[in-house]
């Protein structure tokens, strides 16, 4: 999980804010904690200082269930608000937040109808690597294997747990 985001579909998400004239800015650092909730002024200076540039709350389990099942997997990630650290805004409201949430699904919308094409054209397994992403990450001897458990994963895990 060391890169947990893949560069090929980061490379189409990018080309295609590109032809939708959406405003984008590429790479970042995602900090996940359980929500919903507000930071307190504290917890949102550390985090500014960690260096994270966006807080939420499903990005990180997300993209681990997508490497498990080797799917290629990107971030979108739409800003609602400045959390609590910036000196030139009030204190952040859920009515403020879901304002620009609303504001921000029509951009979303046109984005993802901008993707398709992109990921239709493309050919070929990833070279990033994120379909063979459990070629080496089961360490359970097959013969200590559930077998029942493995039936149940198959869809996501069948082509290396069956071997």
């Amino acid at each position: 999980m060391a890169h947990p985001v893949c560069g090929r579909l980061g490379d189409i998400i990018e080309q295609a804010a590109e032809d939708s004239g959406i405003v984008a800015v590429r790479g970042g650092t995602y900090l996940v904690m359980e929500g919903p909730q507000f930071s307190t002024q504290a917890e949102s200076n550390l985090y500014r200082q960690w260096g994270c540039d966006v807080i939420g709350m499903t990005n990180m389990p997300e993209a681990k269930l997508a490497r498990e099942a080797e799917i290629c997997y990107a971030t979108v990630a739409m800003v609602t608000d400045y959390d609590c650290w910036h000196p030139d805004h009030d204190a952040v409201t859920v009515e403020q937040v879901i304002k620009v949430l609303v504001e921000n699904a029509d951009r979303a919308r046109a984005l993802v109808k901008a993707i398709v094409p992109h990921i239709a054209k493309r050919h070929g397994t990833c070279a990033k690597g994120c379909h063979t992403a459990l070629e080496h990450a089961i360490i359970t001897h097959p013969e200590k294997r559930d077998a029942s458990l493995v039936g149940k994963l198959d869809a996501v895990a069948g082509r290396v747990l069956k071997r």
